[in-house]
């Protein structure tokens, strides 16, 4: 019995193939506008056959099987491939782009998808291509930003992310079954991508325009970094101490929000009962910075130099070893000494890194640990990590910068733990 097409159904399959060639079609013509007759490879009326081809292509294999699309699609590429070899000139500054034969054969692929039922998809990816194509020189102009170390940034978070993470078992070994490599090295990956977002955001803004935002989207990738390099920058370039200062409340303000979001993407519930003592503790960092952000904002604009790359596979491996560790010792305190032990490991642990303890704290409200215990130790390892920079700014940053800085983060640190002690 030969196979019946529905008319209303097969004319909508079909008109949506044209409108998808005349889509990618309109902005085509539109590139090539300046273009005289006969110079441009493909035009409206091009790109509207074609897409109009594939649908009736689409048709046909639907009864005669897929061969069909197939033999039309190497026809048609044969036929494009001549036409370029035959229109383009043998200049050396002539465009050599092959963009617009790409994107006739995505037409009439997307033209046979749109008649074999997967209309909504081969419309979706119609637009997609065509915002692409019109994205020329937006693309082009950010891909001539990108430096070096900034490319190796992005293909070492893919590397252990694509290629790393989805190998490693997702199961308990070691003392007190603390290690799940897993769901560890995923840590890992997060908190690498938060690090290289915040590099990025920096990146787009300008490392000498918008100090505060730059400030606040460097403590994304690590706030002690920058608490340590503004500090020397405010022993040496004293005229620009205020303004420094405000970017290393702003940094350290941007703590707060990533531990947050580490926290929410394991335990959303835990996340919400941090909420009120973080908002404290923010409020009382940004108030100070944005005095002294306002205080220094006729003198100079320091300099503030070159942000490092912000994802290392040393670094990376670093804090996988720090955070196996802190996993083992809260899982050990926990089992060995009881759940308020984990405290004090939060205490001591965030001196040196905020994250590594939230992450395990987060795990552990899992699987037996109090909510409440978990909250402690997270908001008191916030709070030390806070004085840590503090003490920091003050060591080597000088007197004015200390008090400017020290003072704000001691407060926070101090109304974080008085929180937890009142609660």
């Amino acid at each position: 019995m030969p196979f019946e097409y529905p008319p209303l159904q097969t004319a909508l399959q079909l008109t949506v193939a044209l409108a998808i060639g005349l889509l990618v079609g309109t902005e085509r013509g539109w590139k090539n506008r300046t273009l005289g007759e006969g110079r441009r490879l493909a035009g409206l009326r091009t790109f509207g056959i074609t897409g109009l081809l594939g649908g009736l292509v689409g048709l046909l294999s639907l009864t005669l099987g897929p061969l069909p699309i197939g033999l039309v699609f190497i026809g048609l590429a044969i036929l494009l491939g001549a036409a370029y070899v035959r229109t383009t000139q043998p200049q050396p500054d002539s465009d050599i782009s092959i963009t617009s034969m790409v994107a006739l054969l995505l037409t009439y692929a997307l033209g046979a998808l749109a008649t074999r039922g997967e209309v909504a998809l081969a419309a979706a990816a119609a637009v997609i291509a065509t915002l692409l194509l019109d994205m020329k020189a937006t693309l082009h102009g950010w891909l001539a930003r990108v430096e070096a170390r900034e490319l190796t940034a992005l293909l070492r978070l893919l590397l252990i992310s694509v290629v790393v993470l989805p190998f490693l078992p997702d199961r308990d070994f070691g003392p007190w079954q603390a290690f799940n490599p897993y769901q560890l090295w995923w840590m890992v990956v997060l908190i690498s991508a938060i690090s290289f977002s915040g590099y990025v955001a920096v990146k787009l803004l300008g490392e000498r325009r918008g100090l505060a935002l730059t400030a606040l989207f460097s403590g994304l990738a690590s706030s002690t970094a920058l608490t340590l390099h503004f500090a020397r920058l405010a022993r040496h370039q004293p005229m620009g101490g205020a303004l420094l200062s405000a970017g290393i409340l702003f940094a350290c303000a941007a703590m707060l929000p990533r531990t947050l979001v580490v926290v929410l993407v394991l335990h959303p519930q835990l996340a919400v009962s941090l909420l009120p003592p973080f908002a404290v503790m923010e409020v009382i960092l940004l108030l100070p910075a944005l005095f002294w952000w306002h205080r220094g904002g006729r003198a100079p604009a320091p300099d503030t130099g070159r942000l490092s790359n912000p994802v290392e596979l040393r670094s990376a491996l670093g804090f996988g070893v720090l955070l196996s560790l802190v996993a083992m010792i809260s899982a050990g305190a926990q089992q060995l000494i009881g759940e308020q032990a984990l405290v004090a490991v939060a205490l001591l642990s965030g001196i040196a890194d905020v994250d590594a303890i939230t992450i395990s704290l987060s795990r552990l409200s899992h699987t037996g640990v109090a909510a409440a215990t978990a909250i402690d130790g997270i908001v008191l390892a916030a709070a030390s990590n806070n004085l840590a920079k503090g003490a920091m700014a003050a060591l080597i940053g000088g007197s004015a910068t200390g008090w400017r800085v020290a003072l704000p983060l001691s407060l926070s640190a101090l109304v974080g733990a008085g929180l937890i002690v009142l609660r």
